[in-house]
């Protein structure tokens, strides 16, 4: 059975993967929605009711600003990331890290898979 949603494991990845992707350059919702499924090769696919939530928040805790821009007959709310953003980004790429290496280890085997119960 093929999952279309993503899995419980992901809770505090969106945040990560915004600001992440927001480092680099300003974009717009629905462009973050896109560029999140292209830099995961699809393996994470966040609707505009995920993204949006997450900009809203981190833009609250100053995380985020973000500046209105008119593009083809429409305004755009373009984010970037703030320099408190940027300090977050550190702290979650550390502890995404940590959690990675963890979870590599535990699936890899190592001293401990070696001790009998």
């Amino acid at each position: 059975m093929t999952r279309s949603t993503n899995p419980n494991f992901m809770n505090g990845v969106p945040e990560l993967l915004i600001l992440r992707l927001l480092k680099d350059r300003e974009m717009y919702g629905y462009e973050l929605v896109q560029a999140i499924r292209a830099v995961t090769r699809e393996a994470v696919s966040l609707g505009e009711g995920v993204v949006y939530p997450v900009l809203h928040a981190l833009e609250k805790d100053g995380a985020l600003k973000s500046r209105r821009k008119p593009v083809n007959g429409r305004t755009r709310v373009y984010y970037t990331v703030t320099p408190a953003g940027q300090k977050r980004l550190g702290a979650l790429v550390n502890t995404w890290t940590k959690l990675n290496d963890a979870v590599s280890g535990a699936l890899q085997g190592g001293s401990y898979a070696a001790h009998t119960i």
